[in-house]
């Protein structure tokens, strides 16, 4: 088996590994993986609770991996191989998301509601679900559902980063006027990242979403009213994500009757069986960390049996859904709705009548899962094209496995930092927004003409995911617009299409790969302004 490289990179080991895939765990980097993990889990938990988002944490773990190439020291020239690169970004990147968005965003949910007695289960908890939510991704990445070669946005532009700044050469100078043309936009309000989205990610899906950003920022002049208001896009997640759900039990299904007969290169690594192994796996293990968090919390006291075993089996499937729904926007689009997902179950769930603390934990648990499936996809999507896009099927498995244990590490530096800092967090009133949003929502109620608005939009999403097929996921994508405010995104995209459209028409092939190249630039250059204004803002407070 020989190492997959790129031509003519000088990023390439030194030590002639043509066996096998660099490991993380070799004693060499252990001190840079703990150092990287521990910034990342700071940057993450101070970005969510001073400014209220996590920017693309893929390509903020490129920027680290690249500058530690550059460092004229013996002890980092071994990251002059891509691969290593891969592996710094995959582990900063895995500690910025999960201390953020999977551990300490979930805490925020019963420190608002005055459950601190809750928070060490919680924490227990939390971290249980994004462990499984990353293994679930592991194991079923590189399948017909959730394949490497679909889009995953960031995770190529993270790749092209890399390569580019191997490389040099044509190719880097189109990433860097990308990234140019990115932050520029970004400084002026402009969501450039679309350009880049939308130059890479699948037309139908693009004009999906771009439509249900439009209808959605202007709602209220086309028809009237705020359509979020009514619930109107919740409704639509609601329908269109359990057709998607159906849809991945039908491929699984078909896949499984015609058999593994297919040897081609471009085959998936992970079969039909893996792949279902995996979510029933995944399902049953959320069913022991619900099970766990009932009887840490308490909340079982406050519930019948009955009642007990519907909350756990709706947690469990509330969790599986969620990942998946977030999976496949992010798959498709780059961008995955884990706040709007977390609240149609919370909203579900106080419908079907679950006690005010059980609801709690229930919207923290699920909004523990969706971000570590979406940005681990990014950072294995990256790794898949650093070794060459699947070329060599037993060192592209090998790297994703040790990307694998570094996300894992991460997540262990996570948790321990998360667990140290929350108190002095929470005592400062330093807490994630969005965690406000779900208390409020809970203190609020729900109603009968919720329950109707949802069951009404819910058969419009379930037609129109059907309609558009697996492989298109317009009623996934219409959802995730509808759910966003950006209406000047939904226009960008638009745009983007037609530019997309008249390149590969007068270029073909060759200028379509140049919008990649140039796409991925728009997406670097915007995640590095958004980090780099967000990190401003935390010094000025």
């Amino acid at each position: 088996m020989n190492k997959t490289t790129l031509p003519g990179t000088p990023g390439t080991d030194s030590t002639q590994e043509t066996h096998q895939h660099p490991r993380f765990f070799s004693p060499g980097q252990m001190v840079v993986n703990i150092i990287v993990c521990v910034l990342g889990a700071i940057i993450g938990m101070e970005l969510i609770t001073r400014v209220g988002i996590t920017p693309n944490t893929s390509i903020i773990g490129a920027l680290i991996a690249i500058l530690l190439s550059y460092i004229p020291l013996q002890l980092f020239r071994r990251y002059r191989s891509l691969e290593r690169q891969t592996l710094v970004q995959t582990t900063i990147s895995g500690a910025t998301f999960s201390a953020a968005n999977g551990l300490l965003l979930p805490l925020a949910i019963p420190f608002l509601m005055g459950e601190s007695q809750m928070l060490v289960p919680m924490l227990i908890g939390a971290s249980l679900a994004v462990i499984t939510d990353a293994s679930i991704l592991y194991f079923s990445f590189d399948s017909k559902v959730f394949s490497a070669r679909a889009a995953w946005p960031p995770g190529l532009a993270t790749a092209e980063a890399l390569k580019a700044a191997a490389q040099k050469g044509h190719s880097a100078l189109l990433l860097l006027v990308g990234m140019i043309g990115g932050g520029v936009g970004k400084a002026f309000g402009i969501p450039a990242e679309m350009f880049g989205i939308a130059w890479i990610a699948n037309v139908f899906a693009m004009c999906a979403l771009a439509l249900g950003l439009i209808i959605r920022g202007y709602s209220e002049s086309l028809f009237g009213f705020d359509i979020s208001a009514a619930y109107i896009p919740h409704g639509i997640m609601i329908g269109a994500g359990l057709i998607a759900l159906l849809q991945i039990l039908r491929v699984m299904y078909l896949e499984r009757r015609q058999g593994e007969h297919d040897t081609s290169p471009q085959r998936p690594t992970r079969s039909a069986l893996q792949l279902r192994r995996a979510m029933i796996s995944g399902l049953t293990a959320y069913l022991i960390v619900a099970l766990i968090l009932a009887l840490g919390t308490g909340i079982y006291t406050g519930m019948s049996l009955g009642m007990l075993i519907g909350w756990l089996v709706f947690a469990a499937m509330a969790a599986m859904a969620s990942e998946l729904i977030v999976g496949i926007a992010a798959m498709h689009s780059g961008w995955f709705p884990s706040f709007a997902t977390a609240l149609i179950f919370l909203v579900i769930g106080m419908l079907i009548g679950f006690p005010t603390t059980a609801l709690g934990v229930l919207v923290a648990f699920t909004v523990a899962t969706g971000p570590a499936f979406a940005d681990m996809a990014y950072d294995l999507k990256a790794g898949w094209v650093i070794r060459g896009e699947g070329s060599d099927r037993d060192y592209e498995v090998d790297g994703r496995r040790q990307q694998y244990f570094a996300e894992l590490f991460s997540f262990g530096v996570a948790i321990v930092i998360v667990a140290f800092a929350f108190n002095a967090y929470f005592a400062a009133d330093l807490v994630p927004p969005v965690a406000r949003v779900y208390v409020a929502t809970i203190d609020a109620g729900a109603s009968a003409e919720i329950a109707k608005q949802l069951a009404i939009w819910a058969s419009v999403g379930a037609v129109v995911q059907a309609v558009g097929g697996m492989s298109r996921q317009i009623g996934v994508l219409l959802a995730t617009g509808l759910l966003i405010t950006s209406p000047l995104a939904g226009i960008v995209i638009y745009i983007a299409l037609i530019i997309r459209w008249l390149v590969v028409k007068r270029f073909g092939d060759n200028g379509s790969q140049k919008l990649y190249i140039l796409g991925a630039g728009f997406i670097t250059g915007s995640a590095l302004y958004s980090f780099f204004s967000s990190t401003l803002k935390l010094g000025s407070k």
